[in-house]
């Protein structure tokens, strides 16, 4: 027994302090830490450098929390109000985001044979873009001000708040639970969405003064044990442990909100690094080499229609052609979300695990070159001609975009 505690704590310890090290290495760099968590998890995982052993089982307890967490976070960025006026005013540009974006994984894990629940399972992979870091990526551009920055939060927002529908029809599927269970699966989710949205519009103010504390301790200790029982109760009605920590966060409001970002923040990102090596842990790294090329071409492929994606959504919203192309590049990042579906969906397709963590990988990567540098490139490439004034006339002006880039 003592043996086993201390080659755990070792074991932690050495982990803990390699992705102190590779965060800090993402920082000077200006990149997501994202892909050098899953590479860690690589190494140390089956079939890697150093495998762990003592330490596993906690790892994925640890992994499960730190998804929780996620979810819980995401939550108390929005209010119930932010997200039903955000579904009035976008629901059309999320539709197509959507289709845009989650059909190229439905037709490739169809077209590779995997079967229809791994196709649900890729389509959530390839349409989710990641919150985190194109929050940072917006952050470190300066475009924080920008017009076309409320329509990109706005598709981020609709995709997070479809994680709550999406999410229980997944896990629905991955319990091979028939037409009937399923239908009562994404009642259950779509009822409960609805409700939680219209008590927090109600009685938001009360609940979070039911919550709240002046006592940092007793705050982080009623909002964590409520999580995780909202989370546990979730699960066991199949809705989703994530599910039920995000409509947590988006009950509470105000200070207890913020106080409550403050006092998790370092907790979650402790537990979702935590939850990146998981992910790696789980996937034989020699498994990754004959799925790359597909996911690079899906990489590509998705890429273009995120692009695609925000190019329709800034259009819609009246933003001028260069905060279009700037728009479309933010959304290309994925993260996050890619790997807790493909985590969740693992067991179903094992070529799933692979195929996702290269996908992040170049997506991550990519995420943030496309931010920057897609609407200069579009701007080279579809450089209006000059047009020849007719005799006697002015010459025809050409509008500069880049006016655009304040509101």
């Amino acid at each position: 027994m003592h043996e086993n505690i201390t080659a755990l704590l070792i074991e932690l310890g050495a982990v803990i302090l390699a992705l102190g090290v590779l965060g800090r290495i993402a920082s000077r760099l200006g990149f997501s830490p994202i892909p050098l968590y899953l590479l860690a998890g690589l190494a140390f995982g089956h079939g890697g450098l150093l495998p762990l052993a003592a330490s596993e089982e906690f790892v994925a307890t640890g992994a499960e929390i730190g998804v929780i967490l996620l979810l819980l976070l995401l939550g108390l960025e929005y209010t119930a109000s932010d997200l039903v006026g955000t579904l009035k005013t976008q629901w059309v540009s999320g539709a197509v985001d959507f289709l845009l974006n989650a059909l190229p994984g439905a037709a490739v894990a169809l077209l590779l044979g995997w079967g229809p629940v791994a196709a649900v399972a890729l389509a959530g992979v390839t349409w989710i873009s990641s919150s985190g870091v194109i929050a940072k990526v917006v952050g470190d551009l300066g475009r924080l001000g920008n017009r076309e920055t409320p329509v990109v939060l706005g598709i981020l927002v609709l995709e997070d708040l479809s994680m709550a529908v999406y999410l229980p029809i997944l896990t629905a599927l991955l319990a091979g639970v028939g037409l009937a269970g399923g239908s009562i699966t994404l009642l259950i989710s779509l009822g409960t969405v609805s409700v939680v949205l219209f008590v927090a519009l109600r009685y938001g103010r009360v609940i979070s003064r039911a919550v709240s504390s002046d006592n940092p301790e007793m705050l982080l200790l009623v909002v964590l044990g409520l999580t995780l029982l909202v989370a546990g109760i979730a699960q066991q009605l199949q809705v989703s442990a994530a599910v039920g920590a995000f409509l947590v966060g988006i009950a509470l409001s105000g200070e207890v909100a913020h106080g409550a970002r403050n006092l998790l923040s370092p907790l979650r990102d402790l537990f979702a690094a935590v939850f990146f090596v998981f992910f790696g842990l789980s996937t034989d790294p020699r498994k990754i080499p004959p799925v790359l090329a597909i996911a690079f071409a899906l990489a590509v492929l998705t890429a273009l229609t995120k692009i695609a994606t925000g190019w329709f959504a800034a259009r819609r919203a009246g933003i001028s052609t260069a905060g279009r192309w700037r728009a479309g590049g933010t959304l290309v990042a994925r993260g996050e979300f890619s790997i807790v579906i493909a985590g969740l969906a693992v067991g179903v397709e094992p070529r799933l695990g692979p195929l996702a963590t290269a996908y992040v990988l170049i997506l991550v990567i990519l995420g943030p070159i496309a931010a920057r540098y897609t609407e200069p490139l579009a701007r080279r490439v579809f450089k209006p001609k000059p047009v020849l004034a007719a005799a006697g006339a002015p010459a025809a002006e050409q509008i500069d975009d880049t006016a655009d880039t304040r509101s």
